[in-house]
């Protein structure tokens, strides 16, 4: 499970540190990005609902996963 958080963690991460860099140098609309992002993960909290986990159950399936890593 901790290489799921690692994994999660980089990703959104990489995603958020992307838009933002996207947004100085190339359109301020990328920001929205950003904000997509921010706010999933506010609402993930109340919902339990993550999506790369999603994913990465999928893609590395574990025998006493979680499910949607919540």
């Amino acid at each position: 499970m901790k290489t799921k958080i690692n994994i999660h963690d980089g990703v959104v991460g990489a995603v958020i540190l992307s838009s933002v860099i996207l947004g100085l140098v190339v359109s301020p609309q990328w920001l929205y990005v950003a904000g997509f992002i921010g706010a999933l993960m506010v609402s993930s909290a109340f919902t339990g609902f993550r999506p790369v986990y999603f994913l990465l159950n999928r893609l590395m399936p574990a025998r006493n996963s979680p499910r949607n890593g919540a």
